[in-house]
């Protein structure tokens, strides 16, 4: 992809320093039930074996008790935090830039651009906890989209590597803030509230589909209008696509297909629905509500 001539979005928060901000909170905890452990044998033996393991972490330098040596650190993670450094991460913010651009045009006056939140592992959201085992996930409470850059690594795992791939995935979570704005999630949730878990399960599913035919009309501007695309990218996109199928997914996991457990729709849906908006770029074709 043609990627790194394009605008960077600013719209980028960056968590990914701010992990080792919670190491502090075992020791408060433990600070706080102090009293209660050493009336219980079970309590002593507690702290006994965290002791242990207190001093190997402290004289195999694991862990530091130096003021100056922690405030260092949290000083350099701070910093890590302000801006974006890493190339994926300016891939990204590149990727980001391009949705803003094309949903701009295509909703004008109608569009507010949402964040993307970078973060390792574990990060807190208008959704609850996020966790990156989940990959990728947009959340309508605060109008985020959330991304741990290790899916990149999942996304090779599954078959799909290659950087329109990735994009792809960045555009579907941007097509479910698309549907936040037009007010289509919120009819599926309260839909799904009001029917079987079967009926919500298959609402699930053509909400899903309906952001890949998002990211697909995204691809189709992206390559008509900004020139992004390069030979084999397309095919990328649809091979990732079909990679995230609740169909392979099931076989990988070694289970049986169950269609009335999909939530995300097969891998041939995905793509069929992805190469509808490629092909299209209207928004008018992404009805997958209606489809049979």
């Amino acid at each position: 992809m043609r990627w790194r001539d394009t605008d960077i979005s600013s719209n980028i928060e960056d968590r990914r320093g701010q992990q080792m901000a919670s190491a502090g909170v075992p020791s408060a905890l433990l600070l706080r039930f102090l009293p209660f452990l050493l009336r219980t044998k079970l309590g002593r033996v507690v702290l006994l074996i965290g002791g242990i393991y207190f001093a190997f972490q402290y004289f195999t330098g694991g862990l530091s008790l130096d003021p100056s040596t922690q405030a260092n650190l949290s000083q350099s993670q701070s910093s890590a935090t302000t801006a974006v450094q890493d190339e994926n991460a300016q891939f990204v913010a590149a990727i980001l830039g391009t949705t803003e651009t094309v949903w701009g045009q295509l909703l004008k006056g109608q569009y507010r651009e949402p964040k993307l939140v970078l973060y390792r592992n574990m990060t807190s959201t208008g959704c609850g906890m996020g966790q990156a085992q989940s990959g990728p996930f947009y959340c309508p409470a605060d109008s985020k989209v959330y991304i741990d850059l290790s899916f990149l690594d999942e996304l090779k795992t599954l078959g799909a590597p290659g950087d329109f791939a990735f994009a792809y995935v960045i555009a579907h979570e941007v097509g479910h803030h698309v549907q936040n704005l037009l007010g289509t999630s919120t009819k599926v949730r309260q839909a799904q509230q009001s029917g079987s878990k079967v009926q919500a399960n298959q609402l699930s599913v053509a909400l899903e589909l309906q952001a890949d035919c998002y990211a697909g009309i995204w691809g189709h501007y992206a390559n008509q209008q900004l020139n992004l695309l390069e030979a084999g990218d397309l095919a990328e996109g649809i091979a990732a696509a079909s990679a995230v199928g609740d169909d392979r997914l099931q076989q990988m996991a070694g289970r049986a297909v169950q269609p009335d457990a999909f939530t995300h729709g097969s891998s041939a849906q995905r793509v069929k629905w992805f190469k509808t908006g490629f092909d299209s770029g209207n928004l008018a074709s992404c009805n997958t509500f209606a489809a049979k």
